[in-house]
């Protein structure tokens, strides 16, 4: 049987007034908002003079959203309910999926919407669909809702152990009508074999969590299919807990949805690049720690790095391929020694039906000529096993070449590591670099 996991944990850690880290006191109009230190390592202020994600849907398929929340209403699109079955997506006493929806679009309360949580892209509508991934069709039907119904991106902070093949032709499905799916990691600090699903499909955007030093978070999951990472630790964002309406969080939930985020940002900014080519802007943006700089990319904890959405909305980046880096199934089935990632793309279905893609049949050949080359190939085999003979011969009175043994696990030999091409490094203080938490944050 599949288990869904939320990949946040909040760890009862309900966020109230002056209480909110036992620290000494900020002197500041709204304590919530400025406990939000992703906004502030992303230059949020900056980013929402070029794009606030205005005229883009995302759809968060989760655990339902609360709609009426003060730092979300009217930004909350009529959903579905595909757990119970209904048109509400009203969450039933678990806060995740509102908290997911908060990180992306919510847009504070009070005057000039100044108190409360605040998005990344707090003017994106989100479509939200309250699912838990268990049933044998998966996420698909959710990620097939979510395309009919006008969502260019959809954010999936959950992850089940089994694999589905409804989830990967509602995945395709997604693809061919441009829209871009993102993926938590995990928080279990393990490698690809824990990723789970929709993380491990090919064509999704699968994100890991660093800390507001900009390092990977111990916690966050790591394989191929990483090819980001966003804040994932002390994330203070929307809830409904008792009396709080806010809770402090970590994981890669939240870094998933901060990628939705800058996606939906990048949406409003650039409407005619593919999901590919949004993803190749944040990926050619992306930043690394100190303690990283020189890594070969992608690396399996970082990806491309930490995505800079204000340097991705203003940094002259060429569009690139239509899928950009994303890798899509039939470019995993084609691919060899990938693992359990070329298999999942053999089983997607989507290739090797199309006629045009088979090789062509080659007229027969008669016996006569076969027969001939038969002989030739007997003739070029034994010129070939004297040579051989010879060589050996001759090889055993020399004796064996200097410089000791090569071949497996010698250098340039098969199995080492060959480097993957890196982008130009990141400069301290580049557009959307993240710096230090402010001190008593």
């Amino acid at each position: 049987m599949s288990f869904t996991r939320t990949l946040r944990a909040v760890g009862g850690a309900v966020v109230a007034g002056a209480l909110l880290f036992g620290t000494a006191p900020v002197a500041s109009a709204d304590q919530i908002r400025d406990a939000q230190w992703p906004l502030q390592a992303f230059k949020a202020d900056e980013i929402w003079k070029i794009a606030t994600g205005k005229g883009v849907t995302v759809a968060v398929i989760d655990s339902g959203v609360q709609s009426q929340h003060p730092d979300l209403k009217g930004n909350v699109l009529p959903g579905k309910d595909f757990v119970d079955g209904g048109d509400s997506a009203e969450p039933k006493g678990d806060t995740h999926g509102t908290q997911m929806a908060a990180d992306i679009a919510g847009h504070g309360h009070g005057p000039g919407g100044e108190s409360g949580v605040k998005g990344l892209a707090p003017d994106a509508k989100i479509l939200p669909l309250r699912e838990d991934g268990i049933k044998s069709n998966g996420f698909g039907p959710s990620i097939r809702y979510a395309v009919d119904h006008g969502a260019s991106v959809i954010n999936i902070s959950m992850g089940t152990s089994t694999r589905s093949p409804e989830d990967e032709k509602a995945i395709a499905y997604a693809l061919k009508h441009d829209v871009l799916i993102v993926s938590a990691s995990g928080n279990n600090g393990k490698g690809a074999e824990d990723l789970g699903y929709p993380a491990s499909y090919p064509g999704v955007l699968t994100v890991g969590g660093v800390q507001n030093t900009g390092e990977i978070w111990s916690g966050s999951n790591y394989g191929p299919p990483v090819l980001l990472t966003a804040p994932a630790v002390g994330i203070v964002s929307a809830g409904d807990s008792g009396t709080s309406k806010y809770q402090k969080g970590t994981g890669t939930s939240d870094s998933a949805a901060f990628v939705s985020a800058a996606a939906a940002l990048l949406r409003q900014k650039f409407p005619d690049l593919t999901a590919g080519q949004i993803v190749n802007r944040l990926t050619k943006t992306a930043g690394l720690p100190p303690s990283a700089k020189g890594t070969s990319l992608p690396d399996a904890h970082y990806g491309y790095g930490y995505i800079q959405p204000l340097a991705a909305l203003t940094r002259d980046i060429p569009a690139g391929p239509k899928n950009g880096p994303l890798k899509m199934p039939q470019e995993q089935a084609s691919s060899a020694g990938t693992g359990g990632q070329a298999a999942s793309a053999g089983s997607n279905g989507s290739s090797g039906s199309d006629s045009a893609s088979q090789p062509a049949e080659k007229a027969g050949w008669s016996p006569l000529f076969i027969g001939l080359l038969v002989v030739v190939g007997l003739v070029v085999v034994g010129v070939i096993v004297g040579i051989v003979m010879l060589v050996r011969r001759k090889s055993r009175r020399n004796g064996p070449p200097p410089g000791g043994p090569g071949g497996f696990g010698g250098p340039g030999g098969p199995g080492g590591y060959a480097p993957y091409p890196q982008g130009p490094p990141q400069q301290p203080g580049a557009p959307g670099s993240y710096p230090p938490a402010p001190p008593g944050r």
